[in-house]
């Protein structure tokens, strides 16, 4: 590993720091559905971030450590897991034949949130983000038809495996589960470090945006209990 996952954080850390510099309050419609990413993440609480924070400015931190966590178990997937990095690369070869995939190349801060927004009943959709990745072309290239990495047979021909493979891989899985599960203590126990200055930034540039917007929303709330403005 070419860095360390604490060096790495540190660097994830860097650019969420980068980037709330520039954040603002969306106007658009909210999502509708609980973020399971961030909603009681133990890496938001290292972060200090659980309470009083909005949700966009969680999940761009998330889904950075979160990438940091996914490419160090796949380095040590590669290494130590020969078995579980074949099957994950056949996987991701059957993947790579879909025609369109509006989730891939997107930035940290937008990742996991949902494609499409609300529909508004006298605005329908032509289509939908989620109908194109779901669509399947005539003349996409068939799963069973792509060759496994390291392998001349078609995956569709390839024998079944044998009851002591599937002890094998699921063996590897539970070791990468666990693997999984250090790194994160070990980015919790970073985040838990670089708290300061995450709660510095948000105290910079998010709260007073918070503030703001709800002494406008205060300023234009009305009633017919309360007296009006002479």
């Amino acid at each position: 590993m070419e860095r360390s996952i604490e060096a790495r954080v540190s660097h994830e850390v860097e650019n969420w720091l980068r980037w709330i510099t520039r954040w603002h309050p969306a106007t658009h419609r909210g999502r509708s559905r609980i973020c399971r990413q961030c909603l009681g993440s133990p890496m938001i609480a290292s972060a200090g971030l659980a309470v009083d924070v909005p949700h966009v400015v969680q999940h761009a931190l998330s889904m950075r450590m979160k990438i940091v966590i996914e490419a160090s178990v796949d380095e040590y997937t590669e290494l130590n897991l020969p078995l579980l990095a074949f099957e994950l690369n056949l996987h991701e070869r059957r993947q790579s034949a879909q025609a369109y995939r509006p989730t891939e190349g997107l930035d940290p801060e937008f990742r996991g949130l949902d494609l499409d927004p609300q529909p508004a009943a006298d605005a329908p959709y032509l289509f939908t983000f989620s109908e194109l990745a779901d669509q399947q072309l005539a003349d996409q290239q068939p799963a069973d038809q792509l060759l496994a990495p390291g392998s001349t047979a078609n995956p569709a021909e390839l024998p079944p495996l044998t009851p002591e493979e599937k002890a094998a891989l699921t063996a590897e899985i539970a070791l990468a589960d666990e693997f999984a599960s250090q790194v994160g203590r070990r980015v919790c126990a970073q985040l838990t470090q670089e708290r300061p200055r995450l709660l510095a930034a948000v105290a910079e540039y998010v709260e007073p945006q918070v503030q703001a917007l709800l002494a406008d929303l205060e300023s234009t709330l009305d009633s017919p209990l309360w007296p009006r403005n002479p």
